[in-house]
C-alpha cells in the first residue's frame, strides 16, 4: 500500500506544481509527513525480517499518521503480540492496529538458501560466543575462531587442555540460539602464544575496573540459555561481585556463581542475597 501512495503523491505533486503554485508549502509538508510514513514502514519491515520468530510470516504493514497497521497471519497469539510490540518499539509509531490472523495451520516459509534473519542471528550468535570467550579467565588468550551456520557453532583453534577446549564448546552451547557445537579444537601444551596472552591477561587483571566486570557478568547471565539473567541484579566493588534476586532452582543459582567467578578480573563471589524462587 505504501507504493501506491507514494505514486499517488508524485501524481498529485506534479499537477499542483504546474497549476497551483500556492500550495507548494502545504504539499512540502505532506511530502515530509509521507517520507517519514515511508521510513517508519522501512524500520517495521526490517525488524520483522531480523527477527527469527516473525521473519517465516507474511506481514504487510501500512502506517499513517503514526499509526501501524499490521494485517496478514502468524501461527501463535504469541507471535501476534510480538509483532505488535516490535512495530510500537518504532520511533514514531504511537499506536498499532493489529489485524494480523492467529492460524495454527499456516506453514512458515522455508527455504534452502539462509533468510536475512539467519544471517543476522548467526552473526550475532558469533559476537556473543566470541565475547564470553574473551571475557572469561579461563579461555581469554586462547586462540579460537568461531563461526555459526544457522545455529550450529564450530569452534576451531587450538587449546594448551582437554579441560580448556571442554570449557570453551559449553560456554558455546551455553549460549541463546546456539543449537549445536562442533568443538574442533586440537589439543597443543606447546602453544606459547596462548599461555603468553593468558598470562599477560591474568597480570593485568588487577587494572580490570568494577564497572567492567558488572557488566561483563550481566551481560554473560543473560546471554545464558538456562538462566533468567533479567532478574539476577550484580554490583561489584574491589573485584567482588554481589549477586542478588532471584533464580529457579538451586542449580540456576550454582550456574550463576560459576558464570560470574570465571569472569575475568573476578576475586569473589557472595550470592547469599541470590534467593531460589518458591
Amino acid at each position: 500500500m505504501h507504493k501506491l501512495k507514494a505514486l499517488a503523491l508524485a501524481t498529485a505533486s506534479a499537477s499542483l506544481i504546474a497549476f497551483m503554485p500556492l500550495a507548494a508549502h502545504a504539499e512540502q509538508g505532506d511530502l515530509s509527513s509521507q517520507l517519514s510514513e515511508a521510513r517508519q514502514e522501512g524500520s517495521i519491515w526490517t525488524a520483522f525480517a531480523l527477527n527469527r520468530h516473525l521473519s517465516p510470516f507474511k506481514i504487510d504493514v501500512d502506517v499513517e499518521n503514526g499509526k501501524a497497521l499490521l494485517t496478514g497471519s502468524v501461527e501463535t497469539a504469541v507471535e501476534r503480540e510480538l509483532a505488535e510490540q516490535v512495530a510500537l518499539g518504532i520511533e514514531g509509531v504511537n499506536t498499532v492496529d493489529n489485524q494480523l490472523q492467529v492460524d495454527p495451520q499456516i506453514e512458515p516459509t522455508a527455504s534452502s538458501e539462509p533468510t536475512l534473519a539467519q544471517r543476522f542471528d548467526d552473526a550475532t550468535l558469533v559476537a556473543t560466543v566470541k565475547s564470553k570467550l574473551l571475557w572469561n579467565s579461563n579461555t581469554e588468550g586462547l586462540d579460537i575462531k568461531v563461526a555459526s551456520n544457522n545455529g550450529v557453532v564450530t569452534l576451531s583453534g587450538s587449546a594448551p587442555t582437554p579441560a580448556a577446549k571442554e570449557l570453551a564448546g559449553r560456554l558455546a552451547a551455553n549460549t541463546n540460539g546456539v543449537r549445536q557445537v562442533q568443538n574442533q579444537l586440537t589439543v597443543s601444551a606447546a602453544d606459547t602464544n596462548a599461555a603468553k596472552a593468558q598470562q599477560a591477561a591474568t597480570d593485568a587483571g588487577a587494572a580490570i575496573s568494577d564497572a567492567w566486570i558488572s557488566s561483563k557478568v550481566k551481560s554473560s547471565l543473560l546471554y545464558s540459555r538456562n538462566l533468567d539473567g533479567l532478574n539476577i541484579s550484580v554490583t561489584t566493588k574491589a573485584g567482588q561481585v554481589t549477586l542478588g534476586g532471584s533464580v529457579l532452582s538451586e542449580a540456576e543459582k550454582q550456574l550463576a556463581i560459576e558464570t560470574t567467578r570465571n569472569i575475568r578480573g573476578v576475586q569473589a563471589v557472595e550470592a547469599a542475597g541470590l534467593s531460589i524462587a518458591d
